[in-house]
């Protein structure tokens, strides 16, 4: 049983992108930069693509979560807690250059191609074809599905091995969040929910131990 309606869930969107615009703007802006360098990845490019990461992580981890969140739903705070860990998770990579981006002509980057379209493009068009008219729907990349999305379309695209703890946390939110698919009635939320076992599973393939490629 949630602690709040869906109604309610929806007034919480439309009150936090009008709060922060044009952070919806700030956002796209950044995916397209992260995009343009995942289309030519070097030492520089990759950390700043793992940066962008870190920022909308944290900034989904306190500015929705813990703000405007965590008025109807007294587990935001814990969630909130978990997305600004994985934020610093990402400015430590790419503060130490740990990720490395390039994977092409596999499928695995193809599955990656498509999970940054849906979240950029389809994810926002599909809410607004089901009824939420913006400001009332989650946005891209300053709410925490379409950021995990991205999160897992970015992470296929790595083209050398990677600590397991960078996927943790995407992961499970994969299954938290996507709930919402049938609890909320939110049928974009369904590419969520198997976009993380989908993910982790392509990225374990003959990884190292400890590791996913």
């Amino acid at each position: 049983m949630l602690p709040f309606t869906v109604e309610q869930f929806f007034v919480v969107f439309g009150s936090y992108n009008t709060a922060i615009w044009p952070a919806p703007l700030v956002a796209y802006g950044l995916g397209l930069l992260a995009l343009a360098f995942l289309a030519k990845p070097s030492a520089p490019a990759n950390r700043i693509t793992s940066a962008i990461l870190g920022l909308m992580w944290l900034w989904t981890g306190i500015a929705y979560h813990w703000i405007h969140f965590a008025a109807i739903n007294p587990a935001a705070p814990v969630f909130g807690a978990a997305f600004v860990v994985q934020g610093l998770l990402f400015l430590h990579a790419a503060w130490s250059g740990r990720l490395t981006f390039g994977q092409v002509g596999s499928v695995r980057a193809a599955v990656g191609l498509v999970f940054i379209l849906y979240a950029g493009i389809l994810y926002p068009l599909l809410g607004i074809g089901f009824g939420h008219a913006y400001p009332n729907l989650p946005m891209f990349g300053i709410t925490p599905c379409p950021v995990t999305i991205f999160t897992f379309g970015c992470l296929l695209l790595t083209a050398k091995p990677m600590p397991w703890w960078i996927v943790a946390i995407p992961l499970l939110w994969s299954l938290v969040g996507g709930s919402a698919a049938f609890l909320l009635g939110i049928p974009q939320d369904w590419v969520l929910l198997v976009s993380g076992p989908a993910a982790t599973a392509l990225l374990a393939r003959n990884a190292p131990t400890g590791h996913l490629p």
